[in-house]
């Protein structure tokens, strides 16, 4: 009689079920360790930004609370906010402020209507477009001095300078470009550089139209100028918007134009350059930190403008895609 032989244990090759909670805090480490891996590589360049931007700015909002004069540099004092309320209530700051506005204001405005019309010649098709954009572009790439140096001998000399040449040809007068008409001889050679800038934003918002829409306009029958008002204008808002921001932004702190063509001279200082007057000529390290601050606000609140306007351009091509 045979003994009956016991039926071993079949195993289930499955692996164990692993639950939601385990998997989820599996993953979590792998996670973060993936985010440091990823941005470990830009640890270095953060550093660098904070020690450059950061650490100089920080210095300087501290200096700003201090009566601060390299001439008596033993009688330093903490003066709390005296130095901004010295900024504010000093009249040739303010006229300073207000020739920044001007100034700002003039340059903008030009360079937006030049640009917008460039963009408009050069979204058409025609022979050597490349080679016009070309040429556009090229005073925005130039050094600032080296582009006020140009205006200053090239064009305003009232000797032998072009503007002046072209007049006595036509038989015309032939004024002092920079001491008739300082201001403007200013606003003139930073519209020349800023608006191949404009250009090139317009231009790729040109080029951003719906085109589909633009033809059934067409084939309805209306016109050119009435494609540009009621369609290409508004598509353009934004495009608009953002380069004035960004254009406020670099011409409100401008130093070059005005240090190279005016010296701040006949009414032509800006705010960059009597913070420049108030640090180097005065010495007053606390005022002009203190100016140099509010500088520093004012552009930070148009440069928040100028960010919500990118990040909206760039929700509606997110959303148009």
């Amino acid at each position: 009689m045979s003994n009956p032989t016991t039926a071993a244990p079949v195993r289930d090759p499955r692996p164990p079920a692993v639950t939601t909670a385990s998997r989820h805090t599996a993953k979590v480490p792998r996670n973060r360790a993936r985010e440091w891996a990823t941005r470990a590589p830009l640890m270095p360049a953060l550093i660098f930004l904070i020690v450059v931007t950061q650490l100089p700015f920080v210095a300087t909002l501290v200096i700003s609370f201090f009566d601060w004069n390299a001439f008596r540099p033993d009688h330093r004092e903490f003066t709390g906010l005296d130095n901004y309320r010295t900024v504010v209530n000093d009249e040739g700051l303010r006229e300073s402020i207000l020739t920044t506005v001007l100034l700002t204001a003039g340059v903008v405005i030009v360079s937006v209507v030049l640009g917008l019309l460039l963009a408009l010649l050069l979204d058409r098709k025609f022979r050597g477009r490349g080679l016009v954009r070309t040429m556009l572009i090229a005073p925005f790439l130039l050094v600032p001095v080296a582009s006020a140096l140009l205006w200053k001998h090239a064009l305003y000399n009232p000797e032998y300078g072009l503007f002046n040449g072209v007049l006595n040809w036509l038989g015309g007068p032939q004024p002092d470009w920079i001491s008739d008409m300082p201001l403007l001889a200013v606003e003139m050679s930073l519209v020349w550089q800023w608006t191949p800038f404009m250009m090139l934003i317009l231009l790729a918002g040109l080029q951003s139209r719906p085109l589909d829409m633009i033809e059934a306009a067409r084939l309805d029958g209306a016109g050119s100028w009435q494609i540009f008002r009621y369609l290409t204008l508004p598509h353009l808002r934004r495009y608009l918007e953002l380069g004035t921001l960004l254009g406020s932004i670099y011409i409100v702190q401008n130093f070059d134009a005005v240090f190279t063509l005016t010296r701040g001279g006949l009414d032509t200082a800006n705010l960059p350059y009597t913070i420049y007057e108030t640090f180097y000529n005065a010495h007053e390290y606390g005022l002009a930190s203190a100016a140099g601050v509010l500088v520093v606000i004012g552009t930070i609140v148009i440069a928040t403008f100028a960010l919500r306007v990118v990040s909206s351009l760039f929700r509606e091509e997110v959303s148009r895609a």
